[in-house]
């Protein structure tokens, strides 16, 4: 009787373990902070974002915020760390997010910078290459307007290191295959409004231009479209970057000018999150990733144009 119910038991156990069910993979808990949607790129980066840590299903556990300064980012980022996020993708747009990201460092969080340089010990970063776009830029002008050439560099200082990388691969370049360049700086933003109401002043006060070296496709926008409204003839070269759409339509709708962008695609954050959860997941993965930069004008936009892109 005693090996009977041994036996049945024994049966019940292996039945039992046989049975029990797998446990799940663990759930990796990621949030992404990103600027509120003020310019069309930003509104893209949030959407390639979602959209990757979408097709990730159930691996991970995700939050995105959105914040309209430094201090409403912050305070996100104590959101997400009260949420129990593992990592953290960031795209701190402004400065004075150094602190509260040390903060979550020192908390055990992983950050992952996008596009954004911040100097910490410890934050990987994803990005493209800003201060190649600027080196390509000044070979691009050059080229088409020669070494002796007015050209007006629009940069925007409230971008940090986006603007401030740009701009120095623009002008060291400049010292060594055209130190004669007449250069003029101004400040403008990143959107068309900025583009449109600035150049427009610009314009008014500088009677010869042969060349802008924009870094955004929105500010380019605004800048054709001053152009236009001014009825100037003296600009053969526009440059931008970003990837945007509606920008490469315009390339060969303008053949009086060289409508140039530096590709800088929004999609790049997917790669941001994939470091995150490679980070997360143990896997060696670079500090630093730069995309390459590809140069789109009215002779090769044609590869670049996507019916589904957001941007």
């Amino acid at each position: 009787m005693k090996r009977s119910i041994l036996l049945v038991l024994s049966l019940v156990l292996v039945l039992s373990s046989a049975v029990a069910p797998v446990a799940a993979a663990p759930k990796y808990k990621i949030g992404v902070l990103a600027p509120a949607v003020t310019h069309g790129w930003v509104a893209a980066v949030a959407y390639h974002a979602e959209a990757r840590l979408k097709e990730l299903g159930d691996e991970v556990e995700y939050r995105i915020q959105t914040s309209g300064n430094a201090e409403e980012m912050t305070s996100q980022l104590d959101d997400l760390m009260t949420w129990g996020a593992e990592a953290i993708v960031a795209f701190p747009q402004w400065e004075g997010m150094e602190v509260p990201m040390q903060r979550a460092l020192d908390a055990g969080i992983e950050i992952v910078n996008f596009d954004i340089v911040i100097d910490l010990d410890g934050v990987y970063r994803v990005s493209g290459d800003n201060e190649d776009m600027g080196i390509q830029g000044a070979h691009y002008i050059v080229d088409k307007v020669g070494p002796d050439a007015t050209v007006v560099i629009l940069e925007v200082p409230t971008s940090g290191s986006v603007s401030a990388l740009r701009k120095k691969g623009f002008l060291d370049t400049v010292k060594e295959i055209a130190p004669d360049l007449n250069i003029l700086t101004y400040a403008t933003q990143f959107t068309r409004e900025a583009g449109l109401a600035d150049f427009s002043d610009i314009l008014m006060r500088n009677p010869k231009i042969d060349a802008v070296y924009s870094m955004d496709d929105e500010t380019s926008i605004g800048v054709l479209q001053a152009i236009r409204e001014a009825g100037r003839t003296d600009i053969k070269v526009i440059t931008g970057g970003g990837g945007m759409q509606e920008y490469f339509q315009l390339m060969p709708e303008n053949d009086d000018i060289w409508i140039q962008s530096a590709l800088y695609s929004p999609a790049m954050v997917r790669d941001a999150v994939d470091v995150a959860l490679k980070v997360l997941k143990g896997e060696e993965v670079e500090q630093v990733k730069i995309i390459p930069t590809t140069i789109v004008d009215r002779d090769n936009y044609k590869q670049f144009l996507d019916a589904n892109s957001p941007y």
